[in-house]
């Protein structure tokens, strides 16, 4: 793959799994929305399936990895550094651009928290934080959440059928649905350097009103978190496999 096809594949997936993500929580948590409540379990299919759209979508150019982690892991297994830090400058990128694009569709609700009396925050839209704020337990919760996440993707590059059918990628995208729903609730499952940072700064920057704090002491969790996960996952997958 090329190395602008690389950076390119990156962006654009990237950006497709932002806008999925940061636009489910946006229509389930913003006043005025038609989706307004509807609750975790569309949250955690809605990442799912922007996991679903940006993967196959950066498949051809990329192979679809979408996340630092990730990129990390396969990098670690394989021995090949010389296109991570496209892969991960693509991805950062990808995920700012999505996290604008949200913006982008759900501005008359950002634009209506000017009117509440009781105004929402609204970093959780674009970034994690955690239920219960304690950095040691946010941080083992990421990193064994990512490995969740990166050691089962590299394990299915193994099963040579998932590749020739093409249904890696829908594999990958319920386990992301599962991850969600089974170890999602203490920190929102960042699980992805990217993910939650692209969107962190993005909120920083973006005119919305009444949007509250973008939680920079806590930033740092779901970016090392995942990070070490990925690490973690490629070692553990070259001495068992």
């Amino acid at each position: 793959m090329s190395n602008g096809d690389v950076f390119l594949g990156e962006v654009i997936g990237t950006a497709i799994l932002i806008l999925f993500g940061a636009g489910v929580v946006a229509a389930v948590v913003l006043n005025y929305s038609k989706a307004k409540d509807s609750g975790w379990v569309v949250i955690a299919f809605g990442w799912g399936f922007g996991v679903l759209a940006g993967a196959y979508t950066a498949a051809p150019l990329s192979g679809g990895h979408l996340n630092p982690a990730v990129t990390l892991g396969i990098a670690i297994d394989t021995g090949d550094w010389a296109q991570v830090p496209l892969y991960i400058a693509g991805q950062m990128v990808g995920a700012m651009l999505g996290a604008v694009l949200c913006w982008l569709v759900y501005y008359a609700q950002f634009q209506a928290n000017a009117e509440e009396e009781i105004a929402q925050p609204t970093l959780g839209i674009f970034s994690t934080a955690p239920a219960i704020r304690n950095p040691v337990a946010n941080l083992v919760t990421e990193i064994i959440a990512t490995i969740g996440l990166v050691l089962p993707i590299l394990a299915f590059g193994l099963t040579k059928g998932l590749g020739e059918s093409g249904t890696a990628v829908l594999v990958v995208a319920f386990l992301v649905v599962g991850i969600g729903l089974s170890l999602g609730g203490p920190t929102g499952y960042a699980i992805n350097p990217a993910r939650d940072l692209g969107p962190r700064i993005v909120h920083a920057l973006l005119p919305i009103p009444h949007k509250g704090t973008s939680d920079w002491s806590y930033a740092w969790i779901p970016v090392v978190g995942p990070l070490i996960g990925g690490a973690l996952s490629g070692v553990i997958f070259n001495a068992a496999f």
